[in-house]
Parts: structure tokens; sequence; C-alpha cells
């Protein structure tokens, strides 16, 4: 038992905290690691986490963090400490060489835990840090971070910087296998427009308003999130335009397929497309709606030359023809300032950071 290298995986609340945390587990897998993850009973890490084989899957309390008023404010923190003994619990019995932690709330009882027992690798997606993030960073023995940028937010002397995970899978994407799915013919430029998990209804609008104009030139696929498809638009009225609510094993081969993205600007997300080498209008989430993390996102790739930004006020379907024609034209001045940048996938630099970390128990 002394001999076995166990590894806890921490992290939940919305894809995005998972994703990174899945793009590692193939890795940890060669180096040997016994993996274990901690999340809630009915999060979206649990669906998430339980599709991958090898993994144990904890199930501990936790309580949202927020900036705002609510009654939930007052109950909340028993249920974070309820966590924390939970987690310790889980921590006594695993005696885990590391923890790593991708945030979300459920990732602070986990961190709070491990603390004093074994390394902690915290990693943060945003430009600027989150607030379950914030907290967790106290324990932490290491920071990561996905923007260079971000390492002057951290007021951490043990940040750095390491790009984010990406998933492997991506990388195996078959255009043809992708224009088949969609049965495109691959003549035409392809357009990829998402809004996130649960999509995004100023997207969807002005792409459905502009439809009939944005594919006289391109094919459009669509990831327009659960029950949003447009009924009034039927299979096959379209010969160029494809609608999905999600896609999931595909998604590969239809990246692959892609040659502009037009998104939110979710961390993850905008680093699948840039590892991918693939040019993107991202419309970030309005700071109403948000933190405005996807602002400061979006801000930071346009001001790399990574892609291109507009913001949801701006967005019609006019507005929205026109840039998409801009970026496409000059797609290579987008691709070449990508190509230039070898921190954009940071699978292997973060990997590297966890085994020094649990190199130190």
């Amino acid at each position: 038992m002394e001999n076995k290298k166990i590894i806890v995986l921490t992290g939940g609340g919305s894809a995005g905290h998972v994703t990174p945390n899945i793009a590692l587990i193939p890795l940890l897998k060669k180096e040997g690691f016994e993996i274990h993850y901690i999340g809630t009973k009915d999060g979206i890490e649990r669906k998430l986490i339980e599709e991958q084989e090898g993994v144990i899957y904890h199930a501990i309390s936790s309580g949202k963090l927020r900036r705002y008023f609510s009654l939930k404010n007052f109950t909340d923190p028993f249920r974070v400490n309820h966590g924390v003994t939970q987690a310790k619990r889980l921590i006594r019995e695993l005696k885990p060489q590391v923890v790593f932690s991708k945030g979300g709330f459920v990732s602070v009882p986990v961190v709070i835990a491990a603390k004093g027992r074994c390394p902690v690798v915290c990693h943060e997606s945003d430009y600027t840090p989150g607030l379950a993030n914030k907290i967790a960073a106290r324990y932490a023995t290491t920071v990561c971070v996905t923007f260079e940028d971000t390492l002057k937010y951290t007021g951490k002397t043990h940040a750095v910087h390491t790009g984010t995970p990406i998933r492997s899978e991506l990388f195996r994407g078959d255009r043809r296998r992708g224009l088949d799915f969609l049965g495109f013919s691959g003549d035409r430029p392809v357009i990829l427009v998402m809004g996130g998990s649960l999509g995004a209804e100023a997207l969807n609008n002005a792409v459905r308003a502009g439809l009939a104009e944005l594919t006289e030139k391109y094919d459009v696929i669509h990831l327009c999130g659960k029950g949003k498809l447009d009924e009034g638009i039927s299979e096959g009225a379209n010969p160029h335009y494809r609608q999905y609510e999600y896609i999931s094993a595909e998604l590969p081969d239809l990246f692959a397929a892609t040659d502009l993205f037009v998104s939110r600007s979710g961390a993850n997300s905008v680093f699948e497309f840039l590892a991918l080498k693939k040019p993107a209008i991202f419309i970030p989430l309005p700071l109403g709606a948000s933190r405005g993390d996807q602002i400061l996102n979006a801000e930071y790739c346009e001001k790399k030359g990574y892609s291109a930004v507009m913001q949801q006020e701006d967005v019609t379907a006019e507005s929205l023809l026109a840039k998409v024609n801009e970026v496409y034209e000059n797609r290579r001045k987008y691709v070449s300032a990508m190509e230039r940048d070898k921190t954009l996938n940071g699978t292997e630099r973060v990997l590297e950071v966890i085994l020094d970390a649990a190199a130190q128990r």
C-alpha cells in the first residue's frame, strides 16, 4: 500500500472546471497513479468523471461561494465545513502524493483538507482568479496559471505560467470524417458557432437572422445549446447549415473540419481553439452576466493577435457577417501568431508541476 501512487483530482460546478482534469487523466495513468476524484453528488463533474475509465469518484458536501446576497449564504458555510470534514477523512484514508485542483466551489473543502497532509497544486484557467481559487491558493504548494499576465494577480511567489491542459482527443480529429458527418462537401470554408454548454441567445439570434447571407459563402455548424434548436429551420432546408444542441463524440472531427470559430470566451474553449491553431471571433459574456473574466480572456487573445473580439451589444446579423469575412480573409495572420507561441497547450507543463509536487511527499 505504501508503494502505491495516488492522486486526488477535484474541481466542478461547470465543465470548464472538469475538462482539464480529464485531459490529464491518461497521462497520470501512464505515470502509474491511482486516480481518485472528489466532487459533489449531483454536479456536472460527477457525470463527466464517471464516464472516465479507471477513476474512483467520491462525493462530498459543498456550498456555493457567492459575491452577492442570498439566503443560502447563511447555510452554505455549514455545508462547506461538512465538506471539509468529509474531505479530511478521504485524504487520511487515501494518503495521496498530491492533490490537483481545477477550481469551482467543490474544490475549496478539498484543498483545505489536504493542507499539511500532502502537496496541493491549483490551476487557474481565467485571466483573473475566481473566488474559489483565491481561497484555494492560500493552501496551495503551487498555483498554475493559463495566462502569463495572471501571475501579477496571484500575489504568490509559488505561481507558475503553464498554460492549460488540452484534451488529447481534440488533436485526433479528422477533417474528412467531420465533413462526412455533416454532409458538407469541403468546397466551402466552415464556420462553427458555439455559445457554451447552455448556448448563447445573442449568438443564436444573430446567426439565424443572417443565415441566408452567411451561407452564401460559408458552411455553418451551429451548436446552439440544449432546448435551443430552431424548429422553424427544418433539416435539409438549407444545405449549408447544421444545428445541434450539443455534440460529444464527433466534436474533434467537427473541430478539424472548422476553419473559423465564433464563440463565447471561456478559458478552456479559448485555449482549445488556440492549441488547434484555429482563428476565432470571441463574443464574451457581458459584464452584467459574469464577473468579467470572459471579457479579459478575449481581450488578451486579441492583444496577442490570436483572435478577434466583438462585444455582445455590437453583434447583429450584419456586423457578424462583416467580422467573419474580415477574420477569414486575414486568417493566416492569426494562425502565424498562434504558431509562434509554444505555451498554448499546457498539458505537459502542468503534468511536470504535478509530478514535482508529488515527489515532495
